[in-house]
């Protein structure tokens, strides 16, 4: 399997993709700073069984990307997982309108991490 981890904070990178590593289902998991680096990682990399996307980033957020996602057909098989502080509910709701198929809320624990990734995984 391949995951995308898209987020400005390399050490917030780092953390998740240490928990996706801990899991050992994953063959790849490639990082992106923002939506914009995203969005070229997926056409370059892609496909992906899923992203993990930050909300708030420079150059693209994560809501705007995720929208970007949704209207690509290509992408339409791949999960996307919000990982974020923005704890909003309205925003919350926003995400999940637009497309995405799970939220977790920043601070989060390794356990916390896997559980969402195999529920949205279906493992």
């Amino acid at each position: 399997m391949k995951a995308l981890v898209v987020d400005d904070s390399q050490s917030m990178r780092n953390i998740v993709k240490a928990g996706l590593q801990n899991m050992g289902i994953f063959d790849s998991i490639s990082e992106a700073v923002n939506g914009i680096d995203a969005l070229e990682k997926l056409d370059s990399e892609g496909p992906f069984d899923i992203t993990l996307l930050d909300w708030y980033m420079p150059e693209m957020e994560g809501y705007d990307c995720l929208v970007k996602i949704r209207a690509n057909p290509a992408w339409n098989d791949m999960k996307v997982m919000m990982v974020t502080t923005e704890n909003q509910q309205e925003n919350v709701i926003r995400a999940v309108m637009a497309g995405a198929n799970e939220y977790l809320m920043k601070p989060f624990t390794t356990e916390m991490l896997e559980e969402k990734v195999r529920m949205v995984l279906g493992l």
